[in-house]
């Protein structure tokens, strides 16, 4: 297999298991059509390079096999984009100003942002909306996609790869904006937060429900 080859199989590995969160070397090779051996191939380079790690798992009978999933160098390869002066504008920010006015401030950031995406995003059914939202969050760096909720009623954003991570990471109140976020954007809509990166999950999640 050439180098050119392989570049698109591993980035397209590599974001299989930050959309599933995990799969086993014969599920990603089934979905990107090579052999099983050319996938642990990619996989053992993948994880020499620190992108990904693996963990057994029994598969039924016989000897269990590797569940692989991303490592944190492994989502820090998808862009992060101006993370650095976000981190140094919210730093100096909570060191001369209040708790209050900074949450203060993140929620208005969050309304006006709310507004733009309701002007983007127009009229239409929630469905319609949603598939607007995500083209629009995968725009700004986000891995995002939408989908009828497998538990019952309503729709839930997965947001995979998040532009704004290690910002999140030291400042959790960022989050809070998030999920204000799409509450203002979907104010027909009850919005809960069902998964969350910072919590362990393998994506930030949002439940959407008609009121």
């Amino acid at each position: 297999m050439s180098a050119s080859t392989q570049a698109p199989t591993r980035e397209a590995a590599l974001t299989l298991m930050l959309r599933q969160g995990e799969a086993t070397a014969a599920q990603l090779a089934d979905q990107l059509s090579v052999s099983v051996q050319v996938m642990r191939r990619h996989l053992r380079s993948l994880e020499d390079e620190g992108l990904v790690e693996a963990s057994p798992a029994p598969e039924g009978p016989g000897r269990p096999s590797n569940r692989w999933r991303l490592t944190a160098a492994g989502r820090q390869h998808f862009p992060n984009g101006s993370e650095h002066f976000a981190l140094g504008l919210l730093s100096s920010m909570a060191s001369s100003l209040p708790t209050e006015m900074v949450e203060q401030l993140l929620q208005k950031q969050a309304s006006e942002k709310a507004s733009d995406y309701r002007l983007l995003i127009g009229e239409g059914s929630l469905p319609e909306r949603l598939e607007r939202l995500v083209d629009l969050r995968r725009s700004e760096g986000y891995v995002a996609e939408y989908c009828p909720n497998p538990d019952g009623e309503g729709w839930v954003i997965s947001e995979f790869h998040c532009s704004v991570m290690k910002i999140a990471e030291q400042f959790p109140c960022v989050c809070d904006q998030e999920l204000q976020l799409i509450r203002h954007t979907f104010p027909d809509c009850k919005v809960e937060r069902v998964h969350w990166l910072l919590d362990g999950s393998h994506a930030c999640g949002f439940l959407l429900q008609s009121c």
